[in-house]
């Protein structure tokens, strides 16, 4: 297994190293939660000030117009186009991942009237289900959950499903599913696919085009690095835009929305998923930190992301071996996302000391670290120095502390 200096190497013959630069990081850390809230990119700040003092300080209500606030939405959304394989006019930035589900799934049923199940895996991300309890309680139409293991998706799909909700990447372990396979499988049987794509749009090149994929949300807080709480986004195939009548039917989503007519009508294409007015902050930083991306090379942002994984997960075989770990990420680089899942019977207490020792990941319960390797700014050191603090914290076992083990609200 490489050494530190073999791993300084890495980062000087790295093609995406000087994105680092491009970030505002704090002294002393080692950040591998970019699964979970991205870090700071540095041209952020300043177009949050700009916004916020000559935009709304001078601009007042004129700059829905001046400066275009008003197009913001749609614009977004055709910056992060590219980055899941969709086309300009396809994907449109609003609300959060949990609404937009609700509305791109309510649509989903009204587009196959006749079927009665909502297709998921069991270990799908809570909330995802959640919502498609709702909706299916909501509509009072019979419908019901079908949920199955991960690895069961395809052969559950059958003339009874309306629509296969999954998330590519799984939250806990890493799991990736083949986009292209799962929603082949799910057009086999007329049924419509819908993907979330939270943890795997900014980690990998994501392709629902050529899969021919129906529908899909995503976060623009994780990899997106949009900031906490960022925007969300969701993709409606073109061919099926003016055939959603959305469930929640705001005034941005209608056809004129300041002729303010007395009947909704929706608007054409992708902007009938629009609802209430868009949160212009927030969508403003999420832009500012989209514009990196013009420069990035998503293949070799994912060759990187593997060769960080696969380096984390034999320096912790090599040097953790007995000390309680055990790997509940897929070992085949192809069968997982951009994070490293171990399981250990004291994992939150793990976690913390680590977090002490200015490594930072999260933890999931019952038992997982999770370790997300985010390639624009973790350099190979970074993985390196992370597995020795690991073996350091097991060996002596330094997260046996009452402080390592008080549960905090956020894990």
């Amino acid at each position: 297994m490489l050494d530190r200096p073999s791993c300084q190497a890495l980062d000087h013959d790295d093609p995406l190293a000087a994105f680092r630069e491009r970030f505002l990081l704090p002294e002393g850390a080692i950040y591998l939660d970019g699964n979970s809230l991205g870090a700071l990119p540095k041209a952020v700040p300043g177009r949050v000030r700009e916004v916020v003092a000559r935009e709304w300080g001078e601009g007042l209500i004129r700059s829905w117009n001046a400066a275009h606030w008003i197009d913001l939405p749609r614009r977004v959304g055709d910056k992060i186009a590219p980055l899941i394989g969709a086309e300009p006019g396809e994907v449109v930035a609003a609300d959060s991942t949990s609404v937009n589900l609700f509305k791109l799934l309510s649509a989903a049923l009204e587009l196959r009237k006749g079927r009665s199940v909502i297709l998921s895996e069991a270990d799908n991300f809570p909330t995802d289900l959640y919502v498609a309890e709702g909706v299916r309680d909501q509509l009072g139409r019979g419908h019901r959950l079908r949920l199955v293991a991960g690895e069961e998706l395809v052969s559950a799909i059958d003339e009874e499903v309306a629509v296969v909700m999954a998330t590519q990447v799984n939250f806990r372990t890493g799991f990736r599913h083949d986009l292209d396979a799962v929603t082949a499988a799910a057009h086999r049987q007329g049924a419509l696919m819908l993907w979330d794509l939270s943890h795997s749009v900014g980690a990998m090149p994501v392709a629902l085009g050529r899969a021919d994929a129906d529908l899909a949300v995503g976060c623009g807080y994780k990899y997106l690095n949009g900031g906490p709480g960022a925007p969300a986004f969701l993709y409606v195939h073109r061919d099926l835009q003016d055939r959603i009548r959305p469930p929640l039917s705001g005034w941005m989503g209608h056809r004129e929305p300041f002729a303010f007519e007395r009947d909704y009508a929706p608007a054409e294409g992708i902007a009938r998923n629009l609802c209430g007015t868009p949160p212009i902050l927030a969508l403003a930083a999420l832009d500012a930190a989209l514009d990196l991306w013009r420069d990035v090379d998503l293949d070799a942002l994912r060759r990187k992301s593997i060769a960080l994984s696969e380096l984390f997960i034999g320096l912790v075989e090599e040097r953790c071996a007995g000390l309680g770990l055990t790997l509940a990420t897929p070992r085949d680089a192809e069968r997982r996302g951009s994070q490293v899942s171990l399981r250990h019977p004291e994992g939150y207490a793990v976690m913390q000391a680590l977090i002490a020792e200015g490594v930072i990941g999260d933890f999931r319960s019952p038992d997982l670290l999770r370790f997300g390797f985010t390639p624009l700014y973790l350099r190979y050191v970074d993985v390196f120095d992370s597995a020795v603090a690991l073996e350091k914290i097991l060996r002596r076992q330094g997260w046996d502390r009452p402080e390592f083990r008080r549960r905090a609200t956020v894990t």
